[in-house]
């Protein structure tokens, strides 16, 4: 029971950081203005392992490539964190299963940068049903704009509702069933 809650707490500890660390890379690649409260909020948050890393890892096309790898460093301490919690034998186990950990990774690294995707398009369509002149409403729209905008030239309006955040979290879904799990899959067969 014990174990079970300190899981939790070093995987919610992990995953809020790996969440910050990936919206500030995403909200760079989507050209969200960081001139807004919530951008400064996630600027504030992470500028204390992005900036000493940006020394070691460059940008590459404009795009800070310092803090994906704190997400994905982050995904990994809460996945060898919860395997260490669970009686993992490590030292027995060898090098042989650094692979699979390091896949399971970015399983778990994809995995929440898919559920915080849907989380902003589910945001950004209350927002727009509720109050569409929010302070906070350009932001969401400009962070949910990248997977909705390919998907309203296929999915038209039906009785000027706007059904693409819908059709957005239905295929983020099956991407969740079908290669991320699959991921998953093949990194505890390495790992096991």
């Amino acid at each position: 029971m014990l174990t079970d809650a300190l899981q939790f707490l070093l995987r919610t500890f992990f995953d809020l950081f790996a969440v910050a660390f990936w919206l500030r890379f995403y909200m760079q690649w989507a050209r969200v203005p960081f001139h807004n409260p919530f951008a400064q909020f996630i600027v504030k948050v992470t500028d204390f392992g992005v900036r000493p890393l940006r020394r070691v890892v460059p940008g590459l096309f404009g795009l800070d490539l310092a803090s994906l790898v704190l997400c994905y460093l982050a995904e990994l301490l809460a996945v060898t964190s919860v395997f260490w919690l669970d009686g993992y034998p490590f030292l027995i186990a060898g090098t042989g299963v650094l692979p699979g950990f390091l896949l399971l990774a970015l399983a778990a690294a994809l995995r929440l940068a898919i559920y915080v995707l849907m989380g902003l398009i589910i945001i950004q369509a209350v927002l727009s049903w509720i109050n569409p002149f929010s302070p906070f409403a350009p932001v969401f729209y400009a962070l949910a704009r990248p997977c909705l905008t390919p998907l309203q030239r296929f999915v038209p309006p039906i009785g000027g509702v706007d059904l693409t955040p819908l059709v957005a979290l239905i295929l983020m879904q099956v991407l969740l069933i079908l290669p991320v799990a699959a991921l998953e899959r093949w990194a505890d067969g390495l790992i096991r």
